[in-house]
């Protein structure tokens, strides 16, 4: 029996670790290695077909703490251990005529994994809509198995793209309605963490024929200013804009989120993202309704593996068969989603006096 085997999105999985759209997925070579190490599928890092150039500088740092000075700094330190990873890297500025043919021998060469284009096109016009259609399409065309929609990515120049559409149901309804129309896979929708609307964009993204909701992409964020040099630890010129917070820091708003999602729409399919490092972490998005775990930061900061966690995915993968094994469970699926009913309101929370009416007074 092959416990690690999951099923989602009518995808059949070797295992539910997948690499998430970012550098580990940025190239064929990448790619190739992920799979030979042994992840169950990868997003690619996604798709455009508007111009893209990476700002001047590093796209990536790492930030670290320690018990001995428990400060977050991407500084190195001795005893440090990982905090967060910060970034302000765009999309792939690699074409899409190249990515076709690098798509289409990955997936010749590994048949048996799970390969997702992430793609990405603008809103408000049907040459924007036939975009969506085109990148979904050939991507399809060459093999892939599911499309991810990226509605998510913080930082992006057009205000028509990333998590700045996210919030509107109506553009996602109709981006979805472009995208089911060209394609018969299944389409994950990445929506943004960063908004107090989220259930009701995955309702809009659900009822619009998506299969999957991805969470959380990274979080809107600054990186730090050394007090001594007053420079930030990543800049250009000394200017900075908003970048994403990602890694393990982000892991409890993650688990948030997919925990609100799952208990809105209880049947729906959700590929969590955030903080995962090993079992612990892919345990507790599962109990909150996951059923596909993505990572990133974790893998990218693996030293000796070229930023795909070859390490890290054995761990994951023998620590998971390990607690089935323990547990006597077939797979992820019998204790997918048992926190659900655990989340409740403050207010249901036992108080020790018994009478609590809310934080309203009890009428007289």
């Amino acid at each position: 029996m092959n416990r690690l085997t999951t099923k989602f999105t009518g995808l059949e999985f070797v295992n539910p670790f997948i690499l998430a759209s970012a550098p580990p997925t940025e190239s064929k070579r990448k790619i190739l290695r992920a799979f030979e190490a042994g992840w169950g599928g990868v997003v690619t890092k996604t798709i455009g077909l508007h111009p893209v150039e990476n700002v001047a500088g590093p796209k990536t740092i790492y930030q670290r703490t320690s018990d001995v000075k428990p400060y977050v700094s991407r500084m190195k330190r001795a005893d440090t251990v990982s905090h967060s990873s910060w970034n302000w890297e765009l999309i792939s500025d690699q074409a899409l005529e190249l990515w076709l043919p690098d798509l289409e021998e990955i997936k010749a060469t590994y048949p048996d994994r799970i390969v997702i284009a992430s793609i990405m096109a603008g809103a408000g016009s049907e040459k924007e809509m036939e975009n969506w259609r085109r990148l979904a399409s050939e991507c399809v065309d060459v093999g892939c198995d599911a499309i991810e929609l990226n509605m998510s990515c913080p930082h992006m120049d057009r205000k028509d793209m990333g998590a700045n559409i996210a919030n509107d149901e109506d553009i996602i309804r109709a981006i979805l309605k472009a995208v089911t129309s060209a394609v018969d896979v299944p389409i994950w929708v990445k929506l943004t963490p960063s908004t107090s609307k989220l259930v009701d964009a995955a309702g809009a993204a659900y009822e619009a024929g998506a299969a999957s909701i991805s969470l959380c992409n990274t979080f809107p964020s600054l990186p730090l200013m050394d007090p001594e040099t007053m420079k930030f630890e990543v800049e250009v010129d000394g200017l900075v804009t908003s970048g994403g917070l990602g890694g393990l820091a982000i892991l409890h708003q993650a688990l948030q989120r997919v925990s609100d999602i799952s208990k809105a729409y209880p049947d729906a399919a959700i590929s969590g993202i955030g903080g995962i490092r090993g079992f612990r972490e892919a345990f507790n998005f599962i109990v909150h309704g996951a059923g596909n775990l993505q990572v990133c930061t974790a893998a990218m900061e693996e030293k000796g593996s070229g930023g795909v966690g070859v390490n890290l995915i054995k761990e994951l993968t023998a620590d998971l068969n390990d607690y089935l094994e323990r547990k006597n469970h077939s797979s992820i699926e019998e204790f997918r989603g048992v926190a659900r009913e655990r989340i409740v309101e403050h207010s249901a929370v036992r108080r020790k006096s018994g009478n609590y009416n809310g934080g309203y007074s009890l009428a007289s």
